[in-house]
């Protein structure tokens, strides 16, 4: 269920913008506006066979749209508190490295499908992005995107799809792995699953 939520998310955040609200907040505008830096990216002809340049392209936009630290940490939840400096930021490091993986490698899947912002939501420095997938079968699949303001930045740290939360997600599978084993033992997967990405990267590189 994880996986299938978290491609599923992140390729809906590279769905076409059809139509934005008329008084669309901040952060509806800088996530469209990010979202169609990686659909440039994606028709760039210049990049066309060159997936690796195309892939580092991405990862930067990637950078812009989401707050991979907030995912971390509330991804584990309660266990984020006993973790050392030392940990976190491994931790930080190696969930932002399987996210952005896989964010990169979903790519090519991107069917052409469309998106309409409905609404947006500020409270603070937190806001939530309303709006509806359109798939090519005229389906209406709802996704809220919910956003930390950094700066002058509005990032994404959640995405919720149908009322399945990503962040909620992720902290129901990281906690089973706490209780039933240890923290060493989620790192060890996460390092294990980076691993394994990694070698998949470099196999389609030489192909």
């Amino acid at each position: 269920m994880m996986r299938s939520l978290v491609t599923t998310a992140l390729i809906l955040t590279l769905a076409v913008a059809v139509a934005t609200p008329a008084h669309a907040g901040a952060p509806t505008e800088q996530l469209k506006t990010q979202v169609d830096r990686v659909l440039t990216l994606l028709g760039d002809p210049a990049l066309k066979d060159k997936p690796k340049d195309k892939r580092a392209a991405v990862r930067k936009v990637a950078d812009d749209i989401f707050d991979f630290g907030e995912t971390a940490k509330r991804s584990l939840g309660r266990h984020w508190a006993a973790r050392t400096d030392a940990e976190r930021d491994e931790f930080v490091k190696l969930f932002g490295d399987l996210l952005e993986r896989s964010y990169i490698s979903k790519i090519e899947l991107y069917g052409g499908e469309k998106i309409q912002y409905v609404s947006d939501k500020i409270e603070g420095d937190q806001a939530s992005v309303q709006s509806k997938l359109l798939t090519k079968t005229s389906t209406e699949v709802p996704i809220e995107y919910r956003m930390l303001k950094k700066g002058e930045r509005w990032l994404v740290y959640d995405v919720i799809i149908e009322g399945v939360s990503l962040v909620s997600n992720y902290r129901t599978q990281f906690n089973k792995i706490i209780q039933t084993s240890s923290y060493a033992e989620l790192v060890k997967k996460m390092k294990s699953r980076q691993e394994e990405m990694g070698s998949a990267t470099d196999a389609g590189r030489r192909v």
